[in-house]
């Protein structure tokens, strides 16, 4: 059985600044390019049978970057839709709601274009994510190019977790992680490993 190959795209002006970026469309800053750029020769050795990325330009590029081709885009994989929280920093929000922590208190309505998620509705979409590419890992390695509350979210699901166990795997912009059995149990193998690492 081939592992799950977990990406999270390189730094974006957003993510340097800590503001919560689900939908809004941000291109990575050069350092993220280098970011993505210096997971290609690790990537490399692997043996991917299958990509998925985000439908986000950060997500396409880093995969772009990091030399994964023939990358298809997953609606499913996009990041959890922060709703009236997008663009906001944690201690923005909590300005306003002292002691807010988004696993526990959520997010608020937004937009037409944030509505908001609960992190159960991002479970359920991670769910149909792995349903689909859990086949695929039969025949190697699959790479998904993704966010950092998603890709947690994801993990914790993998693990057979709640969505809200994502809380607990703290993931930084341009790294790797792998997920796969042991056993036939579901394991993680590495976690928020930077290109150097």
């Amino acid at each position: 059985m081939g592992e799950l190959i977990l990406v999270r795209h390189g730094e974006t002006e957003w993510s340097k600044a800590g503001r919560h970026t689900g939908r809004t469309d941000i291109l990575l800053t050069a350092d993220g390019e280098a970011q993505a750029a210096e997971l290609a020769p690790v990537l490399a050795r692997l043996k991917i049978r299958a990509v998925f990325t985000s439908t986000a330009t950060r997500a396409v590029r880093t995969a772009e970057l990091a030399g994964l081709t023939g990358a298809r885009q997953d609606p499913d994989l996009q990041e959890w839709d922060y709703g009236g929280y997008e663009g906001r920093t944690t201690a923005d929000i909590q300005a306003g709601r002292p002691g807010w922590y988004l696993w526990r208190d959520g997010v608020i309505p937004g937009d037409a274009a944030h509505p908001g998620e609960t992190v159960d509705q991002v479970g359920a979409r991670v769910d149909a994510v792995l349903a689909r590419v859990r086949p695929l890992l039969d025949e190697g390695d699959v790479a998904l190019v993704a966010h950092g509350h998603l890709l947690r979210v994801l993990t914790a699901r993998w693990l057979g977790l709640e969505a809200a166990g994502g809380r607990l795997f703290r993931l930084d912009t341009g790294t790797l992680c792998s997920l796969g059995t042991e056993h036939d149990e579901p394991v993680i193998h590495t976690w928020n490993v930077p290109a150097a690492g």
